[in-house]
């Protein structure tokens, strides 16, 4: 017997005797009349058909409680973990596995499967099912029990005659209005929640045309289920009791801002007094202009009240970045003729300036240290006007030691950079979301020095617009982008590495590239929520020297190359799109897909896209069972295939990636994954210094496949994430040999462990 055979003999003796372990140890430790509870089935039977009749059994098997003992599986380790452990004395391994790994038995109870049929029984009813039956039975074995839940049910009431709120009255007008979307129509199925779901949503409408006192509780849906024929009548009434307040839509009257209140004040201050297009404006100190409450608030006098629009000058007020507090009180205009509101503001500022510091320290597998300060200084009200003024200053140093000789790594550099709550433009931009729109502008400037090789100057400077639909669609627009890199004082002996490695000397050309980009970006989990599928969707284009191009008639291929600052402009088109389904499969569980493609044209003043804005593909992030940057382009392997010694950064101008994985909770803070990746890159043009890399209809059999495992350690503030994968398939490999799955040895050299923050998609 091999080595190999002998190990996996002895895994699968092992497995077996944790299942039987697992098994047999269930029931060992319960006491007297104690069962363990191992779950329940329900079954609907009828003679009728019943609609969606899938749906409903998963309703009411998710109203059972409790929930059996958790497995993995099959097997329930958590329990078999939980007995083992006794009775600990200390907070040793015991102790772990009892309280923070174990599960204690779940009993079975008579009455939690009475209180259960109960609830099942009032569910059907709330379904429409009304006078049916649900009645239990156990099985029992070995000290376990399982439950079994039978519904008979009959035909299904419908809805009969809707009525609603008919008379001149203006809350009666308005309830007219806003019912005819209802959802309560004849011939549907009865609802309880439908029907309370219609009174929040008739609320709701009402709160959209001034009823500001007014709650669904002042409605009543009475239910007549003796009409005959599974019909229940439904009218909807307004409550006698309704007080008068709730019965009128109110408009604006006053509008006043409190810019500068603290809950202890209980006066409010009479000076600094400021009146802007019907506003009215309390800020002592001065601290704000006038004017950016004008553009912020939604409500202006004589303004009928909008619950909308209450919400989306608070949420704007709040976005603004320049106040702690924010809250509004509505209060009715006394002895007023009309139904009236004043509005009162109540402001707390934040703290205008802030200095941060932060140092960070690294190491390297390839024997490089080292570290990095920097220093960040913020204004958040520098013009009075709720601008976000940013100063950031850093340096950094990397030492590597290696055959090549100790290679030191210098950064220095500054950015600083001004949001200003409002789109500075020519044409005007008006947004009815939540969020206050921002022009924002940039500088920068680095110094990079690698000792005894050269060193690159950068400068950096934008000018664009960031708004948001909602929460969950963001838009930025940069119309101005330039970047202009210049490498300075090449030693010679780099000098010759460059001329024998045309990879290497394009990562540090110069570069001048000037144009525009504009990205969207979609995010449904950007809020809190129990759906089933999520989404996420991202998509970029940045064009650059498109303007100077027509203007100078550049064209490269003709001899006619432009230049800016004694530096060719980069002209090209680049187009990303990175889509994300998170499909949740429990509380803890879920399927994450990815699908990313991106493709560059490189054409008049320029003959490729530069170095910084080409794909690349491998990497803690991307494909994660092979090295950064290291596959492709194409079936193109850069370096020696015998000694597996490559030269990473192979770009490439188009890219394609698809990802998959399945995360999992396994106890306490950690969670589990197995995950799937696949992609490459690949250049739109022959390049005949890397054979095989160009793009052909073939290029689904030049794909690069990985998998492998993780850990993820989730500790509020982030997650640290551990990764392990292994290669599937390698495409610089012969045709007929690049899947490597027969070839796989545990933990062998071409595995890749990544050590990273936060999920990778």
């Amino acid at each position: 017997m091999t080595e190999r055979m002998r190990n996996a003999v002895t895994l699968i003796c092992i497995l077996i005797t944790l299942v039987l372990a697992c098994a047999c140890n269930n029931t060992k430790y319960l006491k007297g009349n104690q069962q363990l509870y191992t779950g329940a089935d329900v079954k609907i039977e009828s003679t009728e058909k019943v609609p969606e009749k899938k749906a409903l059994r998963g309703e009411l098997s998710d109203l059972l409680r409790p929930k059996p003992n958790s497995s993995i599986l099959g097997l329930k380790v958590k329990l078999w973990a939980y007995n083992i452990a006794g009775n600990p004395t200390g907070k040793g391994l015991r102790y772990w596995l009892k309280y923070k790994f174990g599960e204690p038995p779940v009993l079975a109870s008579l009455s939690s499967m009475e209180k259960n049929r109960s609830i099942l029984q009032n569910r059907l009813e709330n379904r429409g099912f009304f006078g049916d039956t649900v009645v239990f039975d156990t099985s029992v074995k070995n000290k376990r029990v399982s439950v079994i839940y039978t519904a008979t049910v009959g035909r299904q009431y419908t809805y009969g005659k809707v009525q609603f709120p008919a008379d001149s009255s203006d809350l009666g007008k308005a309830v007219a209005l806003v019912t005819r979307r209802s959802r309560l129509r004849a011939g549907r199925a009865y609802d309880l929640d439908m029907i309370k779901e219609e009174r929040t949503r008739i609320d709701d409408r009402l709160k959209q045309r001034g009823f500001y006192y007014f709650s669904d509780d002042y409605l009543l849906a009475k239910a007549d289920s003796t009409v005959g024929d599974n019909k229940v009548d439904i009218d909807m009434q307004v409550k006698k009791e309704t007080p008068p307040q709730a019965r009128k839509p109110y408009r604006i009257n006053k509008v006043v801002v409190y810019a500068d209140y603290e809950a202890r004040d209980t006066l409010m201050r009479s000076q600094g007094i400021t009146k802007l297009d019907g506003y009215t404006i309390v800020d002592p100190k001065h601290q704000f202009n006038p004017k950016i409450f004008s553009r912020t608030l939604v409500f202006d006098s004589g303004d009928l009240y909008n619950r909308e629009a209450h919400n989306l000058s608070l949420n704007r007020l709040t976005t603004l970045g320049v106040f702690k507090f924010v809250k509004a009180r509505f209060r009715e205009v006394p002895n007023s003729s009309q139904p009236l509101l004043n509005v009162n503001y109540y402001l707390t500022p934040t703290e205008k300036k802030s200095i941060r510091f932060e140092a960070s320290a690294l190491t390297k597998s390839n024997n490089a240290n080292g570290g990095e300060v920097s220093v960040n200084w913020r204004h958040r009200n520098l013009f009075k006007g709720a601008e976000l003024f940013v100063a950031t200053a850093y340096a950094g140093l990397e030492q590597q030691i290696s055959g090549q000789g100790n290679i030191a790594t210098r950064r220095v550099g500054a950015t600083v950079s001004l949001s200003v709550p409002r789109i500075i433009a020519p044409f005007r931009f008006n947004t009815n979301s939540g969020f206050v729109p921002k022009t924002k502008m940039e500088l920068g400037y680095e110094i990079y020095n690698r000792s005894n090789q050269y060193t690159l100057t950068s400068s950096k400077a934008t000018f664009g617009y960031i708004w948001k639909e909602s929460a969950q669609k963001e838009h930025t627009l940069n119309l101005v982008s330039i970047n202009y890199v210049q490498p300075t004082n090449i030693t010679d002996t780099f000098q010759k590495q460059l001329d024998e490695n045309i990879t290497l000397a394009r990562s540090i050309e110069r570069q001048f590239i000037i144009g525009t980009n504009y990205n969207f970006n979609l995010n449904t989990q950007i809020n809190p929520n129990r759906k089933r599928n999520n989404f996420y969707f991202n998509g970029n284009i940045d064009l650059s020297g498109n303007l100077l191009g027509l203007a100078t008639g550049a064209r490269v291929t003709e001899g006619k190359e432009k230049l800016i600052f004694n530096t060719p402009f980069s002209q090209y088109t680049k187009l990303e799109a990175d889509f994300r389904h998170y499909l949740s499969l429990g509380r803890f569980t879920q399927f994450v897909s990815r699908i990313y493609g991106g493709v560059g044209f490189a054409y008049g003043n320029s003959t490729t896209l530069p170095f910084i804005k080409q794909f690349f593909a491998g990497g803690v992030n991307d494909i994660r069972a092979f090295r950064s940057r290291s596959i492709g382009p194409g079936t193109y392997y850069g370096g020696d295939r015998q000694t597996n010694n490559f030269l990473p950064d192979q770009p490439g101008d188009v890219k394609l990636e698809m990802n998959a994985e399945l995360r999992a909770k396994l106890f306490s803070i950690v969670r589990g994954a197995i995950f799937i990746d696949a992609g490459n890159v690949w250049t739109r043009k022959t390049d005949v210094a890397r054979p095989g890399s160009v793009f052909t209809k073939d290029f689904l059999q030049q794909i690069a496949v990985g998998s492998g495992v993780g850990l993820r350690f989730d500790i509020s503030i982030l997650i640290l994430r551990f990764d392990v994968a292994f290669p599937l398939r390698k495409p610089w490999l012969p045709d007929g040999e690049r899947w490597v799955v027969k070839d796989l040895k545990l933990f062998a050299s071409d595995w890749v462990y990544n050590l990273a923050i936060g999920y990778p998609f």
